[in-house]
């Protein structure tokens, strides 16, 4: 009898899991048997197994949480599952993992954030010391701190579901690295932070979001520790935005933001230490007075804004910053000069050294690989030097140094293949698979293209587009995200549709993300007007969303910094920067924004794109060829026959 092969026997196991009559359909209320689903978890098994990497665009429906669980755990290595936003990490701790354990009991998982989001408990009870509250509700909030802090287990503030994002209590005692003692705190062997690490050290997954997996590799290449421990393997999870965190997390930021927690940190550690120190509270004093000096040169506006003319910049106002220069020199050496200064202290000159080696490297650095901006978002400034490309520093610090990583999400292939995402993130060489979703599209959506349109360059574009929405929230009956690519077309075009229809209109900005949400899904007939942060991440299923429109293709601002370097720096190589990264950028956007629509078999809708470019350019073969087979009609009355079958 010929013995049966290894890799017959991992397939043989996982169909015992995900097969017709597998675990899953015994367990799972819900399960349907979906081929592609088995067909993922196979490749991850391989990759997991032979050290490979692997891309794998697995649309919704598609079951791809479960199908990377469960050969990450057969593995018996320890895994990095890394998720776009902490709600999706805390879905896949507290849904997905705890249905796991059902299959594997012995499984050991963590769910690891960044340290802004736990308890210090040596400045909780540091405050207790001196009188630094101030007024009731302030008093009143410590006094609840206090009392969970007594018996939480993982010191969490997603445990304390009143406390509000903005608190500026829980600034002045959360866990950030900035004024952490270590091994030297009085709590260290008490910390959340301690505990939280032991637990991760002792762990089979260990689940984190992209901001803190890129803060970590980050911090790999500094002095610091790192923040994970040793692992094997690593998923991302909503892998398309890979590109702009690890641009964010390679790059150096300052703000004025930085400069009042240090001033405020400052006073706050000579209060609570007991500190008399005439000299560092006037240079506190000092640098207050010379960061608002600074930061006021930046003018208003909403958008990133480039750098490039810091020589100039400097010509004009080298004073302002030479006196902010040193302001921060003066800092850090009255903090030097206290006598018997205890860690808190050191702490307070590392942060001021580095603000300033920040500061300089912003305003004088002539490195050609980054790209420098500033942008104003309400009373923050925040200037910025990132860098151009992060493919050499992802093939170095990310794919060259971990044996297996895996990149999934619904949106990763432009045209039918990897190309441009192995290119972007410096990736030589990986398994590849596109999973097809489990959803009839032709039969669940239509696609809407009105060719009667002017440009979207046009003039009277907008006016026109405006009585294109009107007509198909009638046809809707609302119950449709309106979807722009910046704020100023969204506004003109909400002022325009809302005397005309008389369904519940919202807009981003008149309150939170999650608020708008929520109002949304309880409203009927809702319509919500939105920019780029609902084109991802968001779950309406049924009815309450039946159309998504779109009012452009979305490809990225051109005058955007970032973009434009980028755009420059391709085009300078040679290369065309309109066909290797515009396009293939804005496919995988409108995908992300059409997927708003289909999220369950039963869901049924339109998608209106009233961009006609998709049709009449050439590049529009590249959108359709990497969209699912929605079926695309190009009259009104076809939209609203198709809303009469969906009723």
């Amino acid at each position: 009898m010929a013995v049966k092969s290894r890799e017959t026997t991992e397939k043989a196991a996982l169909e015992r899991v995900f097969g017709p009559s597998g675990w899953l359909a015994r367990h799972h209320p819900k399960f349907e048997y979906r081929p592609g689903q088995l067909e993922m978890a196979e490749a991850v098994e391989s990759a997991i197994e032979n050290g490979q990497h692997l891309i794998v665009e697995a649309g919704t429906g598609t079951g791809k949480t479960l199908a990377y669980l469960v050969p990450l755990i057969r593995s018996g290595q320890r895994v990095v599952i890394s998720t776009g936003t902490k709600n999706l990490q805390e879905q896949l701790f507290y849904k997905d993992i705890p249905f796991i354990r059902k299959l594997f009991p012995n499984l050991r998982a963590t769910l690891m954030k960044g340290r802004q989001n736990y308890l210090c408990r040596q400045k909780l009870y540091d405050i207790e010391k001196q009188p630094v509250l101030s007024g009731l509700e302030e008093v009143s909030l410590y006094g609840q701190l206090r009392e969970w802090e007594s018996r939480t287990r993982t010191g969490d503030r997603a445990e304390l579901q009143d406390l509000s994002d903005s608190s500026e209590l829980w600034s002045r005692v959360d866990a950030r690295r900035e004024s952490c003692t270590g091994q030297k705190c009085p709590q260290f062997e008490r910390c959340f932070i301690t505990w939280m690490h032991q637990r991760a050290a002792e762990s089979n997954l260990i689940i984190v979001n992209h901001h803190l997996f890129f803060a970590d590799l980050a911090l790999k290449q500094s002095d610091y520790a790192s923040l994970l421990p040793e692992y094997q393997a690593v998923v991302f999870d909503e892998a398309h935005e890979i590109e702009d965190v690890a641009t964010q997390y390679f790059g150096i930021k300052v703000s004025n933001y930085q400069l009042e927690e240090l001033a405020r940190d400052t006073e706050t550690t000579l209060k609570l230490k007991g500190i008399d120190a005439g000299e560092v509270l006037s240079a506190v004093r000092e640098l207050r007075r010379r960061s608002d000096l600074f930061f006021e040169l930046f003018p208003s506006g909403d958008a990133r804004t480039s750098f490039d003319n810091r020589e100039n910049f400097l010509e004009v106002h080298r004073g302002a910053y030479s006196s902010l220069v040193n302001a921060l020199i003066r800092l850090e050496t009255e903090l030097m000069g206290v006598k018997d200064r205890p860690e808190e202290i050191n702490n307070l000159a590392r942060r001021t050294l580095e603000i300033r080696q920040a500061i300089e490297l912003i305003m004088e650095s002539r490195d050609r690989n980054l790209v420098y901006w500033w942008e104003r978002r309400g009373r923050g400034v925040f200037i910025e030097a990132s860098p151009i490309d992060v493919s050499s520093i992802l093939r170095e610090k990310l794919f060259g140094r971990i044996r297996s990583v895996i990149l999934t999400s619904a949106t990763l292939a432009v045209g039918g293949n990897f190309d441009f995402l192995k290119h972007r993130l410096g990736i030589d060489t990986a398994r590849e698979k596109i999973v097809d979703s489990h959803f009839d599209f032709s039969r669940q959506a239509i696609l809407y293209v009105p060719l009667h349109l002017p440009d979207p360059r046009d003039a009277d574009f907008t006016s026109r587009a405006a009585n294109e929405v009107v007509n198909l929230l009638k046809a809707t009956q609302g119950r449709a995200f309106v979807l722009f690519t910046s704020h100023q077309q969204m506004r003109a075009m909400y002022e325009r549709v809302r005397p005309r229809v008389r369904y519940p209109l919202m807009i981003q900005g008149s309150a939170p993300r999650t608020a708008l949400l929520n109002k949304f899904r309880s409203t009927p007939h809702a319509v919500l007007f939105a920019t780029s942060s609902f084109w991802q991440g968001v779950d309406v299923q049924g009815q309450q969303l039946s159309a998504v429109i779109v009012d452009r293709l979305p490809f990225a601002v051109p005058t955007d910094p970032v973009v434009a370097a980028r755009i420059r720096q391709i085009n300078e190589d040679g290369g065309n920067a309109f066909v290797e990264y515009q396009i293939p950028e804005a496919v995988i956007a409108l995908k992300q924004g059409f997927g708003r629509l289909i999220r369950s078999e039963t869901d049924r809708g339109v998608l209106g794109i009233l961009d006609h470019r998709i049709v009449r350019k050439q590049y529009g073969k590249i959108f359709f060829d990497s969209l699912p087979p929605y079926r695309r009609v190009e009259r009104l009355e076809e939209v609203r026959a198709f809303m009469q079958e969906c009723t």
